[in-house]
């Protein structure tokens, strides 16, 4: 990699890895695992960073490989037999607000990756049905099912958080 691509690259990282960091938290719901997660979605974004720059949206170019290695390191022998338990994210809140996201966390984490990320991708990244199919490589209807399915098992982990809305 050239010097002004190797530059390119660190800004564009620095810029982004909090965000990031946060994402992946979303997704597997442990700060160490997140951190593990942002690492090997940069790293990869390393390897291809001359095709990735000249793209038209390199965050969700970004996003994809961060939710495709959540989705790979779920499918891993490991990862299925050890489960870190999740801590809760930093800075203070209110008790009940942090119960009520534990709770949350927790449903999350009962849910199956792919709804996982559906959810995640709509409703904390505030992506459209199709710029989710996009980042998931799947069709629009799938993100729809994923997400009403997903929704469904939401309520019925969280009946008394929900009340029977998302």
């Amino acid at each position: 990699m050239r010097a002004d691509e190797e530059r390119a690259f660190t800004e564009y990282a620095q810029g982004r890895v909090l965000e990031l960091r946060r994402t992946a938290y979303r997704l597997c719901g442990d700060w160490d695992q997140a951190h593990d997660l942002t690492q090997t979605a940069l790293i990869r974004l390393y390897r291809h960073w001359a095709r990735v720059s000249r793209a038209d949206s390199p965050d969700a170019y970004v996003r994809r490989m961060l939710v495709n290695t959540f989705l790979d390191d779920r499918q891993s022998w490991w990862s299925r037999r050890v489960r870190p338990f999740a801590e809760p994210p930093d800075g203070p809140a209110p008790a009940e607000d942090v119960a009520d996201r534990l709770d949350l966390m927790a449903a999350l984490a009962r849910l199956a990756p792919g709804q996982r990320a559906v959810i995640v991708l709509r409703y904390w990244e505030g992506l459209d049905v199709a710029e989710t199919a996009r980042v998931l490589g799947c069709s629009p209807g799938t993100v729809k099912s994923q997400t009403s399915y997903a929704i469904a098992a939401l309520r019925r982990l969280l009946p008394n958080h929900l009340g029977g809305r998302a």
